[in-house]
């Protein structure tokens, strides 16, 4: 063999070698059981007039997990838990997670026992194949006296336990009351986090919502690092229209440090990757959907 033989294969084995490298670095943060998702109420006009049609476009686009925002009467969006988890699967994707309201009205204290609709929820929720059951929403009444949030924070920790039976994680969901009311000197947001067993229940953190309430994701994630298992990837503007000061937009845009978010969530165990745009400046938000995913991607989340 000769001298220009053997250094064309030594340089082709170190291309080779470095190739390797950096493949490996650039994926190096993905996590397993990590994924990248949308919720659906993102496109929810589209989802009541033509949910098959809305979902087949989702798919197409690239979309492999969704989290519903339409549970009643034991169906999602008209279909059993069943047909529904066979329709996705037909299309290539899954419900991990989904949203439903859990309210006072769930659990009876004097039995100390969830209502049926509280348990068909969670039992629906195991058939469709979720692993989070999330409540993102709470009752005035019940933010409002102390006494009353911790008293329910128990029923959100009796919930995990329920959910455990079925393999699953109750959760919750922030807006932006949660870290611009308080009670006491604690805001919502910490007595809910210090009030509930992490083993049980887990937290979605919405990075976009909590602009209003005057807080950042990246000083919540410092105060409680690893505790948020889901996010919710949003991107906030300045609103033009509407009652509050920011509204949600395209990932890449406005005024939340979107991927350095994500990136911190990823490095402190976060799995869930939830796309949710709520406002959209006049686009089609199914056209605000494709450019979504084609920008996580661009970032390296699928």
């Amino acid at each position: 063999m000769n001298q220009s033989r053997r250094v064309f294969i030594r340089n082709s084995a170190i291309a080779a070698a470095g190739a390797t490298f950096f493949s490996s670095n650039l994926f190096a943060a993905a996590k397993k059981g990590e994924l990248t998702g949308i919720q659906l109420y993102s496109i929810r006009e589209d989802m009541n007039k033509d949910p098959l049609g809305t979902l087949t476009q989702l798919s197409k686009m690239g979309y492999k997990h969704v989290e519903h925002a339409n549970y009643n009467n034991r169906k999602f969006y008209g279909w059993s838990a069943t047909e529904f988890k066979k329709l996705l699967n037909d299309l290539g994707m899954t419900m991990p997670s989904g949203h439903t309201v859990m309210s006072t009205k769930h659990w009876d204290a004097s039995k100390k026992d969830f209502s049926d609709a509280w348990k068909y929820t969670v039992e629906d929720a195991a058939a469709a194949g979720q692993m989070f059951v999330i409540s993102p929403s709470m009752e005035t009444n019940t933010r409002r006296d102390l006494n009353a949030l911790k008293g329910f924070m128990e029923v959100f920790n009796k919930s995990g336990e329920l959910c455990q039976k079925y393999g699953m994680k109750f959760g919750y969901h922030n807006h932006d009351f949660e870290f611009s009311e308080k009670l006491g000197d604690k805001t919502l947001f910490d007595i809910i986090l210090g009030e509930t067993d992490p083993k049980l229940v887990m937290q979605q953190l919405d990075i976009g919502n909590m602009i209003n309430g005057g807080a950042k994701a990246l000083d919540i994630m410092q105060k409680y690092p690893g505790r948020f298992e889901s996010m919710h990837v949003k991107a906030e503007i300045e609103s033009k229209a509407g009652h509050e000061k920011y509204e949600s937009a395209i990932l890449n845009v406005g005024i939340v440090p979107v991927k350095e978010i994500i990136d911190l969530g990823r490095k402190w165990g976060t799995k869930h990757f939830i796309i949710e745009q709520e406002s959209y400046q006049g686009k089609p938000p199914l056209d605000c959907m494709k450019e979504n995913i084609e920008i996580m991607k661009k970032w390296g989340y699928k």
